[in-house]
């Protein structure tokens, strides 16, 4: 009985020793990892280019970039001339607008001229005159055009222009403007002729 026991002790540890054998450790790889790296070959690195290819690319860079400068020079010189030509045609549509505006005012000048040899009354001839001035000061006026303001003003050099220095009679004269020898005018916010000005001293 004893002999039995020992034999059957030593069947079991034998069966475990094999099962420990067959069993895969995990520092063991298995021969389908193995197959697998085999398979992931590093890839070829890409064929370099011929210098013909590279020739041949640059080639066809240069001429598309010569394509491109002749394209933009052409439509730089047609906006040039375009530019050009709505410039010209701005500034003669603006004076044919102050001509067009100015035109019933000189119609009335020549009929004041044609009265003139007619007229006896002075007072009369006088009073249609005021009228056309006024008129061609409204006219004026709405075409941008203002007066440049004299009257009690500091001598400034951006509106006036001092022609002559005279004696003030007083302190609180001196530095402005005494007399206006000739208007000034201004076309928007820009002096077209300063105002020519005797100045106190």
């Amino acid at each position: 009985m004893t002999n039995d026991k020992e034999k059957e002790n030593q069947n079991k540890l034998s069966e475990e020793a094999t099962a420990e054998k067959q069993a895969p450790t995990p520092d063991t790889e298995t021969p389908n990892q193995e197959n697998a790296e085999e398979t992931e070959a590093p890839a070829e690195p890409e064929a370099e280019k011929t210098d013909a290819e590279k020739l041949e690319e640059a080639e066809a860079e240069i001429a598309s970039l010569k394509d491109q400068l002749l394209r933009k020079a052409a439509e730089f010189e047609n906006f040039r001339k375009r530019t050009i030509k709505e410039k010209t045609e701005l500034i003669l549509n603006g004076g044919r607008r102050v001509i067009e505006a100015l035109l019933p005012v000189l119609d009335d000048l020549e009929r004041a001229q044609d009265n003139m040899g007619k007229a006896t009354d002075v007072e009369a001839l006088k009073e249609g005159v005021d009228l056309i001035l006024t008129k061609l000061d409204k006219t004026l006026s709405g075409q941008g055009l203002k007066k440049i303001d004299t009257t009690d003003a500091l001598f400034d050099t951006d509106f006036h222009e001092a022609i002559a220095m005279v004696p003030a009679a007083d302190d609180s004269q001196k530095g402005k403007v005494i007399d206006c020898v000739q208007s000034g005018y201004m076309l928007g916010e820009t002096v077209i002729r300063h105002a020519k000005v005797a100045v106190g001293q």
